[in-house]
């Protein structure tokens, strides 16, 4: 038994082939487009910008996007060329299974839980903060008690002790209801999602235009120096090291486009629709993307992110700046709350999908391969996902993440990149529907640049990334490899 052996490509290619029988195929290209701007546009956005630019870039934070929108482009081509030419559940983890190799798939796909499973926890959490924020600051009712709305490990400031985070349950549990339900059913709610809230994204970059104040933006790349934030942390500001460090904490905003791949089995016709899925959703948002920060900074000052702002910097400066247009600054809530929902749909379906490759594989138990017999979804899978994340996101408090599912991302993104290349060499004659041009000058570019990113998240997180892998590597030889229908056949 090798921990090196490798999917063959005709076995991948042939599950394709028969997964009429499996997963239902229900998904256009512009589903495709809309799961992928769901997953995208989301708290990143109307948070990471204003922190980019606080303690990083200042008004050069488009920059910032500029630069992570080229590595998700370089890595973004890469999952094109392999989900059209691999169709099957599993996005980063069959592709890593089929060119390099178990144990490092087995890796990969321990590390998109930590991007997906965590980060829709993560994701609830957050929800259920701005619920109480829409109830107290638009609809100006009372909010849900502190005890009922927190984890067990947190105290306000008035010696209130939280009991149960019940909004974030609840939100993880309705979208994993209706992610079993099917997915055309999620992709139908998540698009009714993203008009709203591309809407009020747009609506802010039209009025704020008007508002920018070009002192704002001057000088537009600060001079290099180090900041330190109210936790004592330094940061690079400014300069070269700035932008790449703006471009890291900004990546977060990005992070779901992958998550269209993982819907490849579920696609009318994956080899066309899913290049459009994939770069059509990234497309549109790095343009909402770089036009939000320009309008952004220019509104509102770099002090203002530091101190008045924080997390609420786009309500905050609209409500200071916008004059007449407070009512904007409402609709920002609404925006965040419908971006958390369709997020954590987006990678719900996403893990649920790893889920079942993985189960398929025998590297998690068989019932995580189980569908349901009316629905055709992976229901088993997630159950245990809404279980799993359902008592992180209720029990746990939302800061214990951090950056790690920007690295982990990362880290799945220079794989994917990787595996172009390998497979050009071992399976030249594959048919590829979409090739990713200038191989392998872009994917190794696509690998330079997320690995530009990487460093500047900073060691911290590299630690925290180093942990979570141990902990799967002591689970693949507790009980994946031993289970491998691939190393075991029966």
């Amino acid at each position: 038994m090798s921990i090196w052996k490798k999917k063959p490509l005709t076995q991948l290619l042939s599950e394709a082939a028969e997964s009429e029988k499996g997963l239902k195929r229900t998904l256009t290209a512009w589903s495709l487009v809309a799961l992928g701007i769901g997953a995208i546009i989301g708290a990143g956005l109307f948070v990471r910008t204003a922190t980019a630019a606080a303690q990083n870039a200042g008004p050069s934070v488009a920059i910032g996007f500029i630069v992570a929108a080229i590595g998700c482009a370089l890595a973004g081509l890469c999952y094109a060329e392999l989900s059209s030419s691999i169709p099957i559940s599993g996005s980063a983890y069959t592709y890593t299974y089929a060119t390099m190799g178990e144990f490092l798939a087995w890796i990969i796909g321990w590390d998109l839980i930590l991007e997906y499973a965590v980060g829709a926890a993560t994701v609830g959490i957050a929800w259920s903060e701005y619920l109480n924020n829409l109830l107290v600051s638009v609809l100006h009712v009372q909010p849900i008690p502190y005890g009922l709305s927190h984890s067990p490990f947190q105290v306000s400031d008035l010696g209130e002790h939280g009991i149960i985070n019940l909004p974030a349950l609840f939100i993880v549990g309705v979208i994993s209801l209706l992610l079993i339900k099917g997915t055309q059913e999620s992709a139908f709610v998540n698009g009714l999602i993203v008009i709203v809230k591309v809407a009020i994204v747009v609506a802010i970059i039209i009025v704020g235009w008007g508002f920018i104040n070009p002192a704002n933006h001057e000088p537009y790349i600060p001079p290099a120096t180090t900041y330190v934030d109210d936790a004592g942390v330094s940061h690079h500001f400014g300069g070269i090291m700035g932008i790449l460090g703006a471009a890291g904490t900004v990546f977060f905003a990005f992070i779901g486009f992958d998550a269209v791949s993982t819907a490849a089995q579920e696609t009318k016709n994956p080899k066309r629709d899913m290049p459009i899925g994939i770069l059509g959703s990234l497309a549109i948002c790095t343009l909402l993307y770089i036009l939000f920060a320009h309008v952004l900074t220019g509104v509102a000052t770099v002090e203002d992110f530091r101190t008045g702002g924080k997390e609420a910097s786009v309500a905050f400066a609209i409500n200071k700046y916008m004059i007449g247009y407070e009512w904007l600054g409402s609709f920002v809530t609404i925006a965040i709350l419908a971006g958390f929902s369709s997020v954590i749909l987006v990678m719900l379906l996403g893990q649920s999908r790893v889920f079942y490759a993985m189960g398929k594989d025998g590297l998690l138990p068989e019932f995580f391969s189980h569908l349901h017999t009316k629905f055709q979804t992976p229901y088993k899978a997630n159950l245990i996902i809404l279980l799993i994340v359902g008592l992180f996101a209720a029990f746990i408090p939302g800061d214990v993440v951090g950056d790690m599912t920007s690295i982990g991302t990362l880290f799945a993104f220079i794989l994917v990149c990787i595996a172009v290349v390998v497979l050009r060499k071992k399976e030249p004659n594959m048919v590829r529907e979409f090739k990713t041009p200038w191989v392998p000058l872009v994917p190794i570019l696509g690998v330079a640049v997320c690995l530009a990113m990487i460093f500047g998240l900073g060691w911290l997180n590299w630690l925290r990334l180093i942990g979570w892998m141990v902990l799967g590597i002591i689970f693949y030889f507790g009980y994946s490899k031993k289970h491998s229908k691939l190393n075991n056949p029966s």
